[in-house]
């Protein structure tokens, strides 16, 4: 290791628990170091068979829902007996074809979106940041162009341009809804390969296995970038949210054309994908300290559920409201939907804010932004953390002096009022919060046993001082 990627460690007489004044001013860069280096391989998700699994299923889960919802009312679909079940997956499929199968009119939706925000990524402007130090790239620290913003409101705002003007009606994005998902699906399959060959053929591989199936699954590039434009950022931020609010924009436009007026359930999905991708892309320079960016490879599963996946899966209940609707819910009702929604966003946002700006301090990447709206409480200044002997600091202040994952309980309750707005009338409006218990369970235990083993004692020290994953006092 060279001399700049040697810090002091603390001694064992050194406080733990410490606020930020009280410690070493200087911050340290490389704590990635471990975490990207990190030789304990282990399979995940059922090793290679697990991977193949997904990377059929995932689609034809995708195929078989959104019949359910666009074409069935959000009811599901089986054979009439067991008899029937090679029969009924033709007619499945027949249907599929028909009202989803990949059309010029889909590319050009879905491409012509994705090229727009490659575009914008490129010219817009907005802060240059820096990332951890990456091994990979021997101790260099990546600069990413910090535009998400400037990209997702020039989107926002040239896109009702062009419905209010005639020349494209949003309304085209939800009649066209099965040929765009399929084209985004194919894409992502695209993309993935073509990641993985490059990366091979360059000999680049991170992580790899060895099986050619698990390793397309998971990925083997760490930081796949086309000049100056971070791929796996560009693609986890982008692409998805922006999507996904614009398919709920879509279903309240010809909601309105249908009906004459916009029902306050409708009004609520709009607002709701509305708050995640302004959210997303006012902080984007928060994520460039992330988990997901300095140590998730590149890979399939990434790539499929960012940019097919999360728009075309998380967006059920938008459909199901515009083709159920009206719905006629009792006022307190809607109400209560409405601040379950925006409860959950508050400590959402600001629970982000709080982890990733602290990180942001120690990393000496912090900046000050008014991108609308800045929530108070979103930093602390002079936090309580938790000095680690191997180098890191574990924040144990605001909302993370109650429980350890402060954002996932926020982001789990307005998961779950995206279901409660279209009552209980359907599973597929549940879908999204279902596949995130899931996933969290996953990551959850995935992070803990890498926490366990990275910083040993220290780590049963957080867990005394913070004992609480999600909820104080329960869980």
């Amino acid at each position: 290791m060279s001399s700049d990627q040697q810090q002091p460690q603390p001694s064992s007489a050194e406080p733990l628990v410490a606020a930020a004044g009280q410690s070493n001013p200087r911050p340290r860069d490389d704590v990635a170091f471990d975490d990207v280096t990190d030789n304990n391989f282990v399979y995940e998700f059922g090793g290679p068979v697990g991977a193949a699994s997904m990377i059929v299923g995932f689609p034809l889960l995708m195929a078989y829902q959104f019949l359910c919802v666009y074409d069935n009312a959000g009811r599901f679909l089986g054979p009439d007996s067991l008899a029937d079940i090679a029969l009924w997956a033709s007619r499945m499929a027949a249907r599929y074809w028909e009202i989803a199968a990949p059309s010029w009119t889909g590319a050009r939706i879905y491409l012509g979106f994705t090229f727009f925000m490659v575009g914008l990524a490129y010219v817009c402007p907005g802060p240059t940041m820096r990332g951890y130090k990456l091994p990979s790239l021997n101790g260099q620290r990546l600069a990413y162009n910090c535009n998400a913003l400037w990209s997702w409101w020039i989107a926002v705002i040239t896109s009702l341009a062009l419905h209010f003007s005639g020349i494209f009606r949003l309304t085209q994005i939800i009649d066209n809804l099965g040929p765009i998902m399929s084209v985004a699906m194919i894409w992502s399959f695209v993309l993935a390969a073509a990641v993985y060959a490059i990366t091979v053929v360059r000999g680049k591989k991170h992580r790899a296995s060895g099986n050619i199936v698990y390793d397309f699954f998971m990925g083997v590039c760490l930081n796949p970038r086309v000049g100056s434009l971070d791929l796996k950022l560009f693609t986890e931020l982008r692409i998805p949210w922006p999507i996904l609010f614009f398919i709920s924009l879509s279903c309240a436009f010809k909601q309105y054309e249908q009906l004459g007026y916009v029902t306050p359930e409708s009004a609520f999905m709009v607002l709701a994908h509305w708050l995640y991708s302004n959210a997303c892309n006012k902080g984007e320079e928060c994520v460039i300290t992330s988990w997901d960016i300095f140590y998730e490879l590149e890979s399939w599963y990434l790539l499929f559920w960012n940019l097919a996946g999360v728009p075309f899966s998380y967006c059920y209940s938008s459909i199901y409201l515009l083709k159920n609707g009206p719905m006629h819910f009792a006022l307190p009702w809607v109400v209560f939907c409405y601040a379950l929604l925006l409860v959950g966003y508050f400590f959402w946002d600001t629970g982000n804010s709080q982890r990733n700006r602290f990180r942001m301090h120690w990393n000496n990447t912090l900046i000050k932004r008014n991108a609308f709206p800045q929530l108070p409480r979103s930093f602390i200044h002079n936090a309580k953390f938790l000095q680690t002997r191997h180098g890191n600091k574990l924040l144990i202040d605001g909302w993370y002096a109650y429980v350890r994952k402060p954002h996932y309980t926020a982001d789990l309750a307005m998961a779950l009022s995206w279901g409660l707005i279209t009552g209980v009338g359907s599973f597929f409006p549940y879908f999204y919060l279902t596949f995130f218990v899931i996933v969290l369970v996953h990551r959850v235990g995935r992070d803990d046993a890498r926490c366990a083993r990275k910083y040993g004692k220290d780590w049963d020290e957080y867990m005394r001082v913070v004992p609480w994953k999600f909820v104080p006092y329960i869980y």
